[in-house]
C-alpha cells in the first residue's frame, strides 16, 4: 500500500488545531506562543500524527496563518539583541534549525518554534553558538 500522509483536509486541518486550542485554553493571535511554552506543549501532544513512516515522529503545529504568506531564512551572529519591535502586516513563525535564541527566559534551541500574531512587540538575543532561522510572514501584499 502507498504511503498517504494528508489523512485529512486542509479545512479538517485547521479544525483539528482550533479544537486542540479550545481544549487547551490557548488562543492564537493573543500572545506569543513558544514551543518550550507548557500548555503549547500539552496542546502539541495531542496534535501529534501517527500516519508516518517508522523512525519518524510528526506534530501539527497549533497555528496557521490565513493568506498569503512569505518565508525568509536568517543568520544570526552570537550573542547579537535584536531589539523590540512587531510586525504589522501579519502572524509570522520562527524555527530555529540550528543554534538558539533567549526570549523570555527561556532558550530555544534547533526544533524550537515561535508563533508571533500580528503587531505583537518582541524581541530576543541571540545565543552564545549563534542561530539559523527559518520564519515565515503572512503579508498583505504577498
Amino acid at each position: 500500500m502507498a504511503f498517504k500522509p494528508n489523512a485529512l483536509t486542509f479545512q479538517q486541518g485547521i479544525d483539528r488545531i482550533q479544537n486542540a486550542l479550545t481544549a487547551g485554553k490557548l488562543k492564537v493571535g493573543k500572545k506569543i506562543l513558544v514551543s518550550k511554552d507548557l500548555k503549547v506543549r500539552k496542546v502539541l501532544d495531542s496534535l501529534q500524527v501517527s500516519n508516518v513512516p517508522g523512525g519518524f515522529k510528526k506534530w501539527q503545529l497549533p497555528v496557521y496563518m490565513d493568506g498569503p504568506s512569505q518565508v525568509f531564512l536568517s543568520i544570526g551572529a552570537p550573542d547579537v539583541e535584536v531589539p523590540a519591535h512587531s510586525h504589522e502586516e501579519g502572524d509570522g513563525i520562527r524555527i530555529i534549525m540550528g543554534g538558539s535564541i533567549l526570549f523570555e527566559g527561556m532558550e530555544l534551541t534547533e526544533g524550537d518554534w515561535m508563533f508571533i500574531p500580528k503587531g505583537a512587540p518582541y524581541s530576543f538575543k541571540v545565543g552564545r553558538g549563534g542561530v539559523s532561522m527559518c520564519y515565515c510572514y503572512q503579508c498583505c501584499c504577498a
